[in-house]
């Protein structure tokens, strides 16, 4: 795991928020700001590799330095690249970074949390016994989730204040030249416009032919 920002202190319970964040969005750091209610520190993940999606749009280094701007006035967020996508192996280089300290808590949305059950692990650790290794914090998004019984006491609800926006309906209204900026953070809107400016161009052109 490399870090690009790393709260101060050593916490006693890390919510862990891995993303594309392609773009990071308002609704990513509304989630975040819910989480800091359970947990001391928030480290936004960004992998090198994702399980379930190629890299498209903004490239690795533009997305890190979006989040940098985005969380620069919260002493409680830390920035980080895994090497791997999954639940797991983020959660062991997370173990690896921080000890055997803190108690591990995965961040994210319904579908996410769905997927993260869903997913076929093959030979690999059962859902339950990922869940001796980190819990969840999941927030309804596009319906409402509901955490299997047996694995009630490792999945918690996490109310989120703010309306749920995607990434994909960011870069939907760039490419069709929708108002888009009011939708991430304020502090990124000029580097996303940047950092998007040919993706969206190549859209358009494409749509004309």
């Amino acid at each position: 795991m490399e870090f690009f920002r790393r709260a101060p202190g050593a916490p006693g319970k890390l919510g862990i928020l891995a993303g594309a964040f392609n773009p990071p969005t308002r609704a990513h750091l509304a989630l975040a700001r819910a989480a800091l209610g359970w947990v001391d520190e928030v480290v936004f993940v960004l992998p090198r590799v994702f399980p379930h999606k190629a890299y498209e749009g903004a490239g690795f280094a533009e997305r890190v330095h979006m989040l940098e701007a985005a969380l620069q006035d919260e002493p409680r967020y830390s920035i980080a690249a895994s090497e791997r996508g999954l639940f797991l192996e983020i959660a062991r280089e997370c173990r690896a970074e921080y000890g055997p300290g803190p108690e591990l808590y995965f961040v994210c949305g319904r579908d996410a949390a769905e997927r993260f059950l869903e997913w076929d692990y093959g030979a690999g650790a059962p859902v339950g016994e990922q869940l001796r290794e980190f819990q969840l914090l999941v927030a309804d998004r596009a319906g409402r989730f509901q955490a299997p019984p047996e694995l009630g006491d490792r999945i918690h609800p996490l109310a989120m204040e703010a309306d749920w926006i995607s990434a994909t309906a960011v870069r939907e209204r760039m490419r069709s030249g929708q108002p888009w900026e009011e939708l991430v953070p304020e502090a990124i809107v000029e580097l996303a416009r940047r950092a998007y400016c040919s993706f969206c161009a190549a859209s358009r052109n494409a749509r004309s032919r």
